[in-house]
């Protein structure tokens, strides 16, 4: 079953990236290691043989499923993008209205998210909360900690 995903530019090179380097590097090494067990005589009680033959089922199943997450991945036009609502790839700043704290996160796929630079995926429920949403809106969002009331403040995208 097809499991389509969304990504940027850079997130699909990624994936391109790490498939290549999977196909290009990893397997010629572990082949290097089957053949070099296979040298040292009876397989039947060589560990190192052992070993490699399950590292490689592992590479190529690996090797498998990101083939199979490229073929459904599809790419964003963020220019096709409504700027005044807050989507995927839009960046948000909100204000706590209990403390006046300003956030700042980019609302991004899954498989992009990292909340230390502030990208925070489209499924966490802080994003799931500010989706549609538009600047002036105050928004109720519940957290593993309770419920945050934030107002949007600004709605942006870089590539837009």
């Amino acid at each position: 079953m097809s499991d389509i995903k969304y990504y940027t530019p850079e997130g699909l090179e990624k994936l391109r990236e790490e498939l290549h380097h999977l196909t290009t590097v990893e397997r010629p090494s572990i082949s290097r290691q089957i053949a070099e067990a296979r040298d040292k005589g009876d397989l039947s009680e060589n560990a190192e043989y052992s070993a490699a033959k399950e590292a490689q089922s592992m590479l190529e199943l690996k090797i498998s499923k990101l083939q199979e997450v490229l073929g459904n991945a599809r790419l964003i036009d963020e220019r096709r993008l409504d700027n005044s609502k807050i989507l995927i790839f839009s960046t948000v700043k909100l204000k706590n209205t209990l403390n006046g704290s300003i956030v700042s996160y980019t609302l991004v796929p899954e498989n992009e998210a990292n909340i230390k630079i502030g990208k925070l995926s489209v499924s966490s429920p802080i994003a799931k909360g500010l989706l549609g949403k538009s600047i002036g809106e105050t928004v109720e969002i519940t957290v593993p900690a309770g419920k945050i009331n934030y107002e949007i403040v600004d709605i942006n995208r870089q590539n837009a």
